[in-house]
């Protein structure tokens, strides 16, 4: 039987901890004891932090595991290519890793391989970034977070030190980006890599709660763009892989689309996209099993993708406050069909602040992007 690393326990990682059981895996998941699902679905848990890469390395080769893996989160994706490079499995490199998680180091490579991205800086102070040929409005954050942490938008230099103090506490190198604010619709695409050959999967239209913080308040696939305009952003995002270096395994590509077609590429990140889309979107869209293809990967085989059913239009919305439980509960009433399933709906307590802090969220699924869209948080 093959052995299968997994970096991480949470919730975002049963999928991949499920799918792998189911193709015949014997699983091994490496996170910090905290009573997270993955320790009691794994075949074999062992409570060490993600971040102990070293100590996960030399567990994998006593183990002799066949292939190292992650779903859904840019530390994991780390471990996984330190980890695989080490024992000789596939993987992305460690420049890749270091291109691909590093937002300035991101900025920079887009910067030189002629990738459209924003104006960037990287600042220590506001009175650094006061003197920088930026035009307003710009985004600050950190280097090195996802989920919306540490984000602010700002119209004028009033709040600079604030932001840029934000977004150095919330970062792990603790250093703060300024960019220029790009204006258009948001998008994610997912896509895998085999060897350096891309493979589309889906194209997603991103809803947020807007500035300051933009946390994504849901996701629609596929995402309701013209062919034409599609064909642009495969050109755009595989060119900026290739920048990269992603070669291998998931990558999630945001970016904005502004009302002339231009597109400008806001980061990328070499592993499956979060909030449910990677893990279940991509598939009720497409019909494509994107965590089987991902466990492929990192086993040495190429993807299959295969459609394995008919993709329908599939969206997740998430919970901030009661309003959004109000559309679940009518959507319920009067379309109990299109309700995919909820996902950790806790009781809602206080606001919202970055994307951990959601209360839960529900999948949907329709013969018809229009029969979504009066439950879709643009759509109230």
């Amino acid at each position: 039987m093959k052995k299968l690393a997994i970096i991480g326990a949470s919730y975002l990682q049963n999928p991949l901890i499920l799918k792998a059981k189911e193709m015949g895996l014997e699983t091994h998941v490496f996170a910090w004891q905290c009573g997270d699902i993955g320790e009691t679905t794994a075949d074999f848990f062992y409570p060490i932090s993600i971040l102990e890469k070293d100590a996960i390395l030399e567990k994998c080769r006593e183990i002799g595991v066949n292939g190292v893996c992650t779903i859904a989160t840019d530390l994991g994706a780390v471990t996984v290519n330190y980890v695989a490079n080490r024992l000789g499995l596939t993987a992305n490199t460690d420049e890749c890793t270091y291109l691909s998680t590093n937002k300035h180091a991101m900025r920079e490579a887009f910067f030189c391989g002629g990738d459209p991205s924003p104006k960037s800086f990287l600042v220590d102070s506001a009175d650094q970034a006061q003197a920088l040929p930026l035009a307003y409005p710009v985004i600050v954050k950190p280097t090195d977070r996802s989920g919306s942490r540490g984000i602010t938008k700002l119209y004028d230099p009033s709040g600079l030190a604030d932001a840029i103090r934000a977004a150095q506490e919330q970062g792990f190198e603790k250093k703060a980006l300024v960019e220029e604010f790009a204006e258009g619709e948001e998008y994610s695409v997912e896509c895998i890599s085999f060897g350096g050959e891309h493979h589309y999967l889906a194209m997603t239209k991103k809803f947020t709660t807007g500035a300051p913080h933009f946390i994504e308040t849901g996701h629609l696939e596929p995402a309701p763009v013209s062919g034409k305009t599609l064909e642009m952003v495969k050109s755009v995002v595989f060119h900026a892989l290739d920048t990269l270096k992603i070669q291998n395994g998931a990558s999630h590509s945001e970016l904005k689309i502004a009302a002339d077609g231009t597109i400008r590429l806001i980061e990328i990140g070499g592993r499956m996209g979060g909030d449910c889309i990677g893990s279940d979107l991509v598939f009720l869209s497409t019909g494509v099993d994107f965590v089987r293809a991902v466990i492929q990967v990192a086993l040495g085989q190429a993807p299959d993708l295969t459609p394995a059913q008919k993709g329908r239009p599939a969206a997740v919305r998430f919970v901030f406050t009661q309003q959004d439980l109000d559309v679940l509960q009518t959507m319920e009433n009067d379309h109990p069909e299109y309700l995919v399933r909820t996902e950790n709906l806790t009781p809602i307590n206080g606001t919202v602040s970055d994307s951990s802090m959601r209360f839960g969220a529900y999948l949907m699924c329709a013969d018809d992007a229009a029969q979504l869209a009066p439950y879709l948080p643009e759509h109230e």
